[in-house]
């Protein structure tokens, strides 16, 4: 028996992307463990992806092109060559792209977060095509939109320098379940004395092991931070001479945040005064003493109305005390600004005639809904998905699910399983996973370009994502050298060679040596240097006041909440959030058995209070709905959920919860106030038993 060890990397949405070793025993990969030399992974894997063969080899694979046979939904389908499938999908398209090719989407995102096998040869397909735009918003863009106001780039403190720390603010997010490696690091702190504060309007399974937990009202982040700003000025807790040195608009910053006291912060955050004055009084008073303040914010902040600028207000409090004069100090939010891609080599804009129209992938169900207009465009005639799960993942799931059903609808799903998606398929294409592909990796958690090799041939006749789209681009006649260039090729363009920051890259080291650290500066802001227009961080955003948007840190109401909408909370009076479920990353994962299993059904959390006016045991079924829609779950009475608020963690796939249905039923499509994100965590609910 022959035994080999493949260097690779965790391609799922997460932080950390571990550095993987693979191991292979006469074509099989048998174990995938993390690699103990790579600084960040230091050897552990999550749960999920220590289980990464169990996916790979799982008896529900596709592994054969499939054509549908039943009606749209149904997931009925019968195998069919390559070369049919091929045939079928360029004799539809063709007249399509003859007519208007932005009549034509493409739909994907984070299935993997590989360069090569996420956006690149696909993107030169869809390019060429002419097909219409995809605005790529529904996890990140609202929170990146408000740190690139007020940093300039998605970048911020190293993950290696959080254990320096001597208080961590973990505002938004849950890192036991979804960004392990940092907490790794925050537990390391912890030991050296660090104080744990967790922001989160529920105890997740992070918030209980912090020494505080603040448990506001969702989507009131923006408050709070703003409250804290208010306490630092009004008792001098600030660093004047960064302020004065690497600032911008302090001035206009401190009129504002006299408007938020300590009182009004608190009720509109539903906590006490206390809490927004001793821990902005921890804050400063620790960076005050010379040491490192960190803030680990996370997505979660940004899922609401005024998302974009709640994570521009946290941004805003480590240039008030100095902290980034430490490496250990300042605010994470992502690295990815950090890394040097060639984005334009791999994705080749310069293929476009013209133009496209965009369609957000967050109003996918209205837009599949729309028909054609002067201000629309053509109506979508065909939609080609990989990387995505739509049907699962998009919120007002029924709207989804009811454009995806369309009859005059073609759709092309590339796939691993017989998704939600895939159910509603005209054709279904067989794609590799990570195990059997090359792929190049940024980390939006830490600054390592990685490399991942394939470890073990594709299965059945599967292939990988790049592979599918030069076939695609062979059907339809296009014959542009970009379309035969090779995987290696593309990942030997992933990276700027001319940036210092990836000096000396070259791709078939990075193969050999799996990783490659960024040459960046320890404390990237200690001297100022953001990447914003000014080079400041920029309190007042001049480029904010052209965009529309109120240039100060402001506070925006959620679209539903109790205080901003007492009339439909009087119908629908509980607060909701989905977060993700610790042994799902999206809808990744939910059908792995030993990990469904440890998650057994659809949870709803819920507080004892709420519980008991609506008649609710702990362990009965209950219905969840609001004027979008409904799903059901199984009540965990439990203080954890704050009262009025109830957690139903995400994202299950539809057809393995028992009512066919998760809970972006009651989501809604409504954007946030930059980015255009989704605002999955602003939605008022009923809850109410199910009867027997």
């Amino acid at each position: 028996m022959t035994s080999t060890q493949v260097r690779a990397a965790c391609p799922l949405d997460c932080p950390d992307t571990c550095a993987l070793l693979v191991t292979v025993e006469d074509g099989v990969a048998t174990a995938v463990k993390g690699d103990p030399d790579h600084p960040t992974t230091a050897g552990v894997l999550c749960t999920k992806v220590a289980r990464y063969t169990e996916r790979t080899y799982h008896d529900e694979r596709l592994l054969y092109p499939l054509r549908r046979v039943g009606a749209k939904g149904e997931g009925k389908f019968e195998r069919i060559s390559w070369d049919e499938a091929l045939r079928t999908i360029a004799e539809r398209l063709a007249p399509i792209a003859a007519r208007d090719p932005e009549a034509i989407l493409p739909y994907s995102y984070c299935g993997t977060m590989g360069l090569i096998q996420g956006e690149s040869m696909s993107s030169r397909f869809f390019n060429q095509l002419g097909a219409s735009l995809l605005d790529r918003t529904v996890c990140a863009t609202a929170g990146a939109t408000g740190y690139k106001y007020t940093i300039g780039a998605s970048v911020g403190t190293d993950m290696e320098q959080f254990q320096n720390a001597k208080l961590i603010i973990i505002w938004g997010g849950n890192p036991i379940a979804s960004n392990l490696h940092f907490w790794t690091r925050a537990q390391e702190a912890k030991r050296h004395g660090a104080r744990l504060i967790a922001i989160d309007p529920y105890r997740s399974l992070t918030a209980e092991k912090c020494h505080q937990h603040i448990a506001l009202l969702p989507g009131t982040d923006a408050a709070l931070a703003l409250g804290l700003m208010h306490v630092l000025i009004a008792e001098d807790l600030l660093d004047h001479d960064y302020i004065a040195d690497y600032t911008l608009g302090f001035d206009q910053l401190k009129a504002r945040a006299a408007e938020w006291t300590p009182e009004r912060t608190a009720a509109t955050c539903g906590i006490s005064a206390d809490e927004v004055i001793e821990l902005a009084r921890l804050y400063g008073q620790t960076a005050k003493a010379g040491l490192p303040v960190a803030i680990r914010t996370n997505y979660g902040v940004q899922r609401v109305r005024g998302g974009g600028m709640a994570v521009r207000n946290i941004a805003c409090l480590p240039a008030l005390v100095g902290a980034w004069r430490h490496a250990a100090g300042g605010v994470q939010l992502s690295s990815s600004g950090s890394f040097p891609t060639n984005k334009p080599a791999l994705q080749r804009p310069d293929l476009l005639k013209k133009t496209p129209r965009t369609i957000n992938m967050t109003t996918i169900g209205d837009d599949l809904l729309r028909p054609g207009s002067a201000t629309f465009g053509p109506q979508v005639e065909a939609v080609i998905v990989y990387n995505s799960n739509p049907v699962a993942i998009a919120p007002d799931s029924s709207k989804v699910a009811a454009g995806f059903a369309r009859e005059d609808l073609f759709t092309v799903v590339l796939e691993q399983f017989q998704t939600d998606t895939a159910d509603y398929a005209d054709i279904v294409l067989p794609a590799t996973t990570q195990l059997e592909h090359i792929d190049a990796h940024t980390s939006y958690g830490h600054l390592y370009m990685m490399a991942n090799n394939a470890a073990i041939a594709p299965l059945g006749e599967s292939k990988p994502n790049t592979e599918i789209f030069r076939l695609l681009a062979r059907a339809m006649g296009f014959t542009d050298p970009c379309f035969a260039e090779t995987d290696d090729q593309l990942a030997a363009q992933a990276f700027k060679t001319g940036d210092t920051r990836a000096m000396h890259f070259d791709w078939e080291s990075l193969k050999q040596q799996g990783w490659q650290k960024l040459n960046m500066p320890e404390a990237p802001f200690a001297h100022g240097g953001f990447f914003t227009p000014s080079g400041k961080c920029e309190f007042y955003s001049a480029q904010m006041a052209r965009d529309g948007l109120d240039p100060l840190p402001t506070y925006l109401e959620p679209y539903e909440s109790v205080a901003s909408n007492p009339q439909l909370a009087q119908r629908y009076p509980l607060a909701m959030i989905s977060p993700p479920a610790r042994n799902f990353l999206n809808s990744t994962f939910v059908n792995v058995k030993s990990l469904r299993a440890a998650e057994a059904e659809p949870h709803l959390d819920l507080h004892p209070s709420d519980a008991a006016a609506r008649g609710v045991a702990h362990g009965e079924m209950v219905r969840i709905f609001n004027d979008r829609g409904a799903f059901e779950a199984r009540a965990r009475v439990t203080d954890k959920a704050r009262v009025g608020l109830v957690v139903g963690l995400s994202v299950w796939w539809k057809k393995l919860a028992s009512d066919g249905k998760n809970a972006n039923e009651v989501t809604s499509q409504r954007l946030t106030d930059m980015g255009r994100a989704p605002t999955f965590y602003d939605t008022l609910v009923q809850v109410e038993r199910v009867s027997a």
